[in-house]
């Protein structure tokens, strides 16, 4: 299957100011929108847990991934996740978007 790059669009919110609000955007290739949800997670996952323990955030993977600006105190909604995929003019068009916890739509 070919790899599409994606798009996943994260609310965040700042558990000490919950009327602060924003949304993490997250990149990369993957062949489905499940995977660039897992991947998405997955980049966030590292990128906290570097934060978290002082070293420096990973930069870019190879496959485009990466995660920048990750804050203290600021909480994500991944079940509020929406994923789309760039189409070929580098425009962001939403081809198939879907919610975290529903189902992913078919190919």
């Amino acid at each position: 299957m070919t790899k599409l790059y994606f798009q996943v669009d994260v609310p965040t919110r700042n558990a000490a100011q919950p009327d602060r609000c924003g949304l993490h955007v997250f990149t990369g290739a993957a062949e489905t929108e499940t995977e660039a949800l897992r991947m998405a997670r997955e980049t966030c996952d590292a990128a906290v847990a570097a934060h978290a323990a002082g070293s420096a955030i990973p930069r870019r993977r190879p496959d485009g991934w990466g995660a920048r600006g990750v804050r203290s105190g600021w909480e994500l909604d991944w079940a509020a996740a929406t994923v789309a995929v760039w189409e070929h003019d580098s425009t962001l068009r939403t081809f198939q978007t879907f919610r975290a916890q529903g189902a992913p739509p078919s190919r």
